[in-house]
């Protein structure tokens, strides 16, 4: 398992002590270091598949606990700050753990453990499931799994894309895929996942799903050809 994290914290000492020890976390892989909430927005809203952030809480012009508060469909969180005062609120927000500074490595890994454990326990389930609820058209419709070719973000939007149909949907792109086996479906684009078991042929950077051309990212390229290679 590999969890996508982003830090934001204002101190760069602070950014460089969480940087190390991520570093010394092998399934920890860091998508970038943030300043500040707009920063921090931006950089959620363009990557979906961000599953963690260290937040401090104590940042100029908005705390990390009100941008957190203001997130739709938001990571998991460990809040990061040198005020233990702010404890009792960063739980009521649901965090996974409260880091006060300066913490140690020890502790860091302690936090970090409590992730994978959150992150592990709904995947084993919905990979067990064979149908999912999807509520488009004011309905609720249960799609077979193994009829879903692609989906693909669509602004606001989602479209799950069938056989001969799409439903759109108001759930993120992070949310659906969430929803889907891991060992199935795959990201490739930052606005695209697709079911390998749908792929007729790999040519440069495109995937071909019967006559649909679906980019690929340079980002997810490497680790899509080696899934591919291996399905």
């Amino acid at each position: 398992m590999n969890i996508n994290c982003l830090i934001i914290d204002d101190e760069p000492a602070s950014q460089e002590i969480i940087q190390l020890f991520i570093r010394k976390i092998g399934f920890l892989s860091l998508t970038k270091t943030c300043n500040n909430a707009v920063e921090a927005l931006n950089e959620l809203k363009s990557n979906p598949t961000i599953n963690l952030i260290f937040l401090d809480i104590n940042m100029p012009k908005i705390s990390g606990l009100s941008f957190y508060k203001s997130l739709q469909n938001p990571p998991l969180v460990i809040f990061t700050t040198a005020y233990p005062q702010y404890a009792v609120d960063g739980f009521n927000v649901n965090a996974v753990d409260y880091l006060l500074k300066p913490f140690s490595f020890d502790r860091f890994l302690q936090a970090v453990n409590k992730v994978t454990d959150k992150l592990e326990i709904p995947k084993k389930v919905t990979n067990s499931k064979e149908t999912i609820l999807i509520k488009a058209d004011k309905k609720l419709h249960k799609i077979k799994i193994s009829s879903i070719f692609y989906i693909e973000a669509f602004g606001d939007y989602v479209k799950i894309h069938l056989e001969n149909k799409f439903l759109l949907t108001n759930n993120t792109f992070k949310k659906i895929l969430s929803l889907l086996p891991e060992d199935t479906f795959f990201q490739v684009h930052k606005s695209f996942a697709i079911s390998l078991k749908k792929v007729n042929t790999v040519e440069g950077n495109q995937i071909f799903i019967d006559t649909k051309k679906i980019p690929i990212g340079s980002k997810y390229k490497s680790n899509f050809l080696k899934k591919f290679k291996n399905e």
